[in-house]
Formats: structure tokens, C-alpha cells, sequence
């Protein structure tokens, strides 16, 4: 009976410890976005619903909190994948996740000058993104040729670097916009189909 009783006590703390976490990073991504890398830490753990003394037991100095941030986003997209490829047929999943994809862009650029902050720039973070990144592109595109639907020739990280094109070239408020378009022709270019048709003479 002990040993029944002792299971849900300790795995409270950890889920109340997740939980803290988690608050704590929503809190930092807004705190960052409105205003940057200076935002108060104390105001952080109080928008947050923690002390500070625990927002420090997770995050020991500003750098690790921003760290956890960006991460934080880049674990999100890469679920997403995973759980577009369970629940979705292929090219939609994929078609999906690359309108997310512009949503991280967006919020990399928003945390951006806390970013560059980091001791050593933020160099070391958007390699360890990279590779999370192009996996799940890939993942993504190979169930689309498998199902016969996209075209065996596509290269997945291509598509992901379209995006990335449009939000470093494109200006003003509306770029997201134009990227989440420049998906859906990216996904009609993507399709068999329009390689058959391209063969025609």
C-alpha cells in the first residue's frame, strides 16, 4: 500500500516542475518579444506565477533562459512533424508544418536581438536547429514520395530554404503572408503531377 501511494507523490513534483517550466518559458517568450534580451527576469518568474528563486533552479542565468526559449521553439516544430505525419495524408502534412514553419521564422526574427545577445552569439543554437529541421523536412517529403504523391526529385531542404529567402528578402508587415502563399505553390510545384505535366511536349 506505501509503495502504491508513494508513485503519484513522486510524480507530482516532476509534473509540477514541468508545468513551472513551461510557464516560465511563455513568459520569457513575451518578455523577450516586447522587450529583448533587457527584460526583468523577477518580472518573468511573476508573469510566470513562480518565485524567482525557482524561475533559477531551471534557468541559473539569463543566457540559459534564452537558450531555452529558441530551443523551446525548435522542439515545438519538430513534434509538429512527428504528429502531422500520424495524423495527416502526406502533402498535407508536409503543407501544414511548412505553415508553421513560417510561424518560426517569424518568432526567430521577434527574439532575434535577444539571440544575438548570448555570450558567443547564437551560432551554436541555429546549427543544433539546422539538423532537427532538416530532419522532419525530410521525414515529411519522404512519406509524400512514398505515397506517390510529390515528386521523387525533390530536394526537402529546398523548400525550407524558399521560405527562409522570402522572410530575409521580402519587407514590411506582410512578408508572412507572402511566404504562407509561396507554400502552396511550392507544394503545386512538389506534386508528380506537375512533373508529368512539365514532360509533356
Amino acid at each position: 500500500m506505501s509503495i502504491q501511494n508513494s508513485q503519484p507523490e513522486a510524480r507530482r513534483p516532476r509534473a509540477d516542475a514541468r508545468r513551472n517550466r513551461d510557464r516560465i518559458l511563455e513568459a520569457a517568450k513575451e518578455a523577450f518579444t516586447r522587450h529583448g534580451a533587457d527584460a526583468s527576469l523577477d518580472d518573468i518568474a511573476k508573469q510566470a506565477g513562480v518565485g524567482a528563486g525557482t524561475l533559477y533552479r531551471h534557468f541559473p542565468n539569463r543566457d540559459a533562459l534564452i537558450e531555452a526559449v529558441y530551443q523551446g521553439e525548435v522542439e515545438k516544430l519538430a513534434a509538429s512533424a512527428r504528429q502531422y505525419a500520424k495524423t495527416m495524408p502526406p502533402v498535407e502534412a508536409l503543407r501544414q508544418w511548412m505553415l508553421l514553419f513560417v510561424d518560426y521564422i517569424a518568432a526567430k526574427h521577434i527574439i532575434a536581438p535577444a539571440l544575438n545577445s548570448l555570450t558567443g552569439g547564437p551560432s551554436r543554437l541555429y546549427q543544433g536547429s539546422h539538423g532537427l529541421m532538416k530532419e522532419a523536412v525530410e521525414m515529411l517529403v519522404q512519406r509524400g514520395i512514398q505515397s506517390k504523391e510529390l515528386r521523387p526529385d525533390i530536394e526537402p531542404f529546398d523548400l525550407l530554404r524558399a521560405l527562409i529567402g522570402v522572410a530575409h528578402i521580402a519587407t514590411g508587415a506582410n512578408w508572412q503572408q507572402s511566404a504562407k502563399k509561396l507554400v502552396d505553390i511550392l507544394i503545386a510545384g512538389s506534386r508528380r503531377s506537375s512533373a508529368l505535366r512539365s514532360r509533356r511536349p
